[in-house]
């Protein structure tokens, strides 16, 4: 009986054993994620040998452990690898729109820049084009006069600087800087020198000049007349050229176009019978 009880105990003491057994090859699939194969075949070992839990039950639940915990480290870092992915994301797509809001920014600067300039260019044109207004502010045209050579510098500079295409600034802050800069420099000059030419008026010229001054203003008068007739406008216009010989230099752009509307009406005349 004694014998039997040992025999019992023993069998008791297996099963006992093969479920803790059990158990820890359960814990292994969860920790590991090893298909069922692997376990059936970890379970069929531990059935034969599950004597052997009791030697080597704790390195077995150490190297469960290290599983386990080396699996969540890579977990770990899969879910830092998609943070990062998506602060990229985010970061490249914010990038994307403050570009796009800088562009629309620099066309604006850009734009003014331009509109600045040719508001300006139309402002001196009106006095290129008005060659009998010019000579109430001569100082305009006298190069003698530093405002006078400051302004017509500026705008060679902006007129240098000035792009063909406004796109070819985009993205070249100090091109759209020196630019308009320019642009800046050329209109306050000419706001300066106006200024100053309309307090002085002929005030800058001797007696005897301002006396060429008045004369050579009456002479384009007539020769802007349409109501004189050609020969009466041409006599006037080499005349006041005469006077002012030495004295300013007229623009070209308004000498051209008087002299075009002479030879236009000259050549009129010569054509009717």
């Amino acid at each position: 009986m004694v014998d039997g009880r040992r025999a019992g105990r023993r069998r008791h003491g297996g099963k006992h054993s093969a479920g803790r057994c059990n158990r820890s090859a359960d814990a292994v699939r969860h920790a590991t994620g090893w298909q069922d194969g692997d376990v059936d075949a970890l379970l069929e070992f531990a059935g034969n040998y599950w004597w052997l839990v009791f030697v080597f039950g704790g390195s077995i639940g150490g190297v469960a452990k290290g599983i386990s915990a080396a699996n969540q480290r890579r977990a770990e870092r899969r879910q830092e690898r998609f943070r990062i992915k998506q602060e990229t994301k985010v970061a490249v797509a914010q990038a994307s729109a403050r570009q796009h809001k800088d562009r629309r920014a620099q066309k604006r600067d850009i734009a003014g820049a331009l509109d600045e300039h040719r508001q300006t260019d139309a402002r001196w044109f009106a006095y290129e084009t008005d060659l009998v207004t010019l000579l109430d502010y001569p100082m305009m045209i006298d190069l003698r006069e530093p405002l006078t050579v400051e302004f017509h510098k500026t705008k060679r500079r902006a007129d240098l600087l000035r792009p063909d295409d406004p796109d070819a600034l985009l993205d070249d802050l100090d091109a759209q800087a020196e630019y308009r800069d320019a642009v800046h420099a050329y209109a306050i000059a000419f706001d300066v020198a106006e200024t100053e030419a309309k307090r002085r008026r002929h005030g800058g010229f001797d007696p005897r000049e301002q006396e060429r001054l008045t004369r050579a203003q009456h002479l384009l008068r007539l020769a802007f007349d349409d109501g004189a007739t050609a020969q009466e406008r041409q006599a006037a216009y080499k005349r006041a050229r005469k006077e002012l010989d030495g004295l300013i230099v007229m623009p070209q752009i308004g000498l051209q176009r008087l002299e075009a509307q002479i030879a236009g009406q000259l050549e009129r005349g010569m054509s009717e019978p």
